[in-house]
């Protein structure tokens, strides 16, 4: 990609979710392959990652494929044999994590680094792009200030810095939590994360006292960047990643065509920008994030730390407010709703707060409008379930029907810009098409000329037939006649001529789409920025460790998956800080009369049902380190794994 450029990439759980992500303006899609992918649940057949490549690259859009959780050694080889048929198949990039996939044998397919690899330095992010890594997912963690500071140490002709701007957060830096695998050997680096961190947990300090009672104290609020585009752009961020690899069809299109729109916008003031594919893309409805599922939104630490991230409350979507209740019947809700206008839908989903703020839901079954803003509800649960649900009670609308049934209609047209000119042969006439982009087509036939009776309606008919492009890639940006007198054509020699030509563009654009080139590492290697590793570096298999080795560490561990850190360890680190969130950080008593030197650093514990963790406070860096250790059972039931006969040393 080029420097100038900016890229929206789109997230695809399957080939038709990508198809729709290109048609609604993604200038790349991001997909899992058949195996690898850290989204176990969301793997693909190659034959179907190959149609969507041929029609992503007509637009001249791209494809990257997840390849990136950390490999045993038995796994190195079958690998490697994907990365090939993913590569036949037209596959743009990779989105890796394991650096033992840099030892293979590979094709010259692009290589991305992973937010996986966990990018928080310039250091980090210059070695990565030092070794070939040609665009970098950074963490989301960091700030405007830390992404220029990236920036300024890398080669924007070389690597590209990519960054989430939309999505789902996980709350611990990426490639930086084993929580799931230590207590149900379910790991996130190998793409089956358990999400420990949604649960609810008691919090309480050193003494025992409760600090927060089922609070659900690591999940994150959602990203959401909108606001910030602009700002990242002068950053140093040139492609915008949407999460959502498990997300449905509508997500994706809502999404994406909110962030197409919003890019648009900057594109067309800011003419040193340019996008990074073909076309121009309309939308059939007016794009809306908080239609979605969403845990409240949050820009999370790009201009600082904030004191409203979490979702502490509920990992559910809480919806957007419509109104109140009136009163309850034995079978029905009465609902008052805040605008007029507000229609209700069989279908619709309602939730409320229970006295306890537990998110409590209300599937309508049957809506009656009764007056202006007036609605009769009838659940699909008995009344009797609905717990704390009396008059007054607020309500909010988490599924809108007629929002859904909107996006699984066809939904946006994404066309190329073509200019047309007909002119005349010896035999008969030609039609040349030219792209937005210079690439040319023409198609000639043989046909008698006969002159126009009406000279002005000959040339207003044929323009007409000419620009009718109907379900192809192209829009007619302007038609010229370039003929020597006005002639009666045909409208059926004329639509031939248009249908052949529109193939022959088609042709020549397939034929000129290149794919982006992987890049070479710089020779002689580079050295990594520590000489040490420990198990947070995930190294599971000898490729990797070579890799290391050969980057110039001389001690390396084995990842915390190879079960060899049985004690109590970091099993997260996050920038997320409890003790801040609930009022009770250092930094923030610093001053306050009466209170400062009272409020420390003290570990807490969190507590679910039989599990309990322990949250240590790193505020130099302002980290906050889980802490726990692997269970016995995880280790029992886990399958033998033959690693290092010996802790390995360069």
């Amino acid at each position: 990609m080029e420097p100038h450029q900016l890229e929206l990439l789109a997230p695809a759980r399957d080939a038709n979710i990508g198809i729709e992500a290109v048609n609604h303006g993604a200038d790349a899609v991001y997909i899992g392959g058949p195996s690898f992918g850290a989204r176990a649940a969301a793997s693909n057949e190659i034959a179907e990652i190959a149609r969507l490549a041929a029609h992503a690259h007509r637009f001249n859009a791209r494809v990257f494929v997840t390849l990136n959780t950390i490999l045993r050694d038995d796994e190195l080889e079958p690998a490697r044999q994907q990365i090939r048929q993913l590569y036949e198949a037209g596959v743009d990039a990779l989105i890796i994590q394991d650096m033992g996939l840099l030892e293979l044998d590979l094709p010259p397919i692009q290589l991305h680094a992973s937010t996986q690899t966990d990018i928080r330095t310039p250091e980090k992010a210059r070695f990565l792009q030092d070794v070939g890594l040609s665009q970098i997912v950074l963490a989301r963690e960091l700030d405007l200030k830390q992404i220029a500071a990236i920036r300024a140490a890398t080669d924007p002709a070389h690597c590209t810095l990519e960054f989430f701007v939309h999505g789902a957060l996980c709350v611990a830096y990426s490639g930086q939590c084993y929580i799931s695998h230590a207590h149900t050997g379910r790991s996130a680096n190998r793409g089956d994360c358990s999400q420990a961190c949604r649960l609810p947990y008691q919090v309480t300090d050193m003494e025992g006292r409760i600090v927060a009672h089922d609070k659900h104290v690591l999940s994150m609020k959602d990203n959401n960047q909108s606001d910030n585009l602009e700002a990242l752009i002068d950053a140093g961020i040139r492609s915008f990643k949407i999460e959502g690899r498990y997300k449905d069809m509508g997500y994706v299109k809502n999404i994406t065509a909110h962030y197409r729109t919003l890019l648009d916008e900057i594109l067309s003031r800011r003419p040193e920008f340019a996008r990074a594919s073909s076309g121009r893309t309309t939308f059939s409805f007016t794009p809306d994030p908080n239609q979605n599922f969403n845990r409240e939104f949050t820009d999370y630490f790009v201009g600082g730390r904030k004191d409203d991230i979490g979702a502490f409350d509920t990992p559910k979507n809480p919806g957007l407010p419509i109104g109140h209740v009136r009163k309850l019947g034995d079978k029905w809700v009465e609902l008052e709703t805040d605008m007029p206008d507000t229609v209700l839908n069989n279908g619709d989903g309602l939730c409320y707060y229970t006295l306890q703020k537990d998110l409590a839901g209300l599937a309508i079954n049957r809506a009656e409008k009764l007056g202006e803003g007036v609605w009769r509800v009838f659940p699909k649960d008995p009344m009797a379930g609905f717990k704390d649900l009396r008059a007054g009670t607020p309500v909010n609308r988490n599924r809108d029907m007629n929002w859904i049934r909107m996006l699984d209609k066809a939904s946006s047209d994404r066309r190329i810009g073509v200019w047309m000119r007909l002119g005349e042969t010896e035999a008969g006439f030609s039609l040349t098409l030219t792209d937005e982009d210079g690439h040319c087509a023409v198609a000639a036939a043989a046909h008698p000329r006969e002159a126009a009776n009406d000279t002005a309606k000959a040339e207003a008919t044929l323009c007409a037939h000419l620009g009718k492009l109907g379900t192809t890639s192209f829009a007619a940006m302007g038609v010229a006649l370039e003929l020597t007198q006005s002639w009666f054509i045909p409208a059926s020699f004329v639509n031939a001529l248009r249908r052949d030509a529109v193939a022959a563009l088609e042709t020549a654009r397939a034929a000129a789409y290149t794919r982006p080139p992987r890049m070479q590492p710089v020779e002689p290697p580079v050295a990594y920025p520590e000489d040490t590793l420990t198990y947070l570096a995930n190294v599971y298999n000898h490729k990797a460790r070579d890799f290391y080795a050969k980057h110039g560490v001389h001690v390396i561990a084995a990842a915390y998956e190879s079960h060899e850190e049985s004690g109590e360890v970091s099993l997260m680190i996050t920038k997320h800080c409890v003790r801040y969130s609930l009022s009770l950080c250092p930094k923030q008593a610093k001053g306050v009369t009466g209170v400062q030197g009272t409020v420390r650093a003290a570990p807490l514990t969190l507590i679910n049902g039989s599990e309990k963790l322990t949250l240590r406070f790193d505020c130099k860096p302002c980290e906050m380190h889980v802490v726990g250790k692997l269970k016995p059972a995880v280790v029992k039931n886990s399958a033998p794994l033959t690693f290092y006969k010996a802790h390995p040393r360069a």
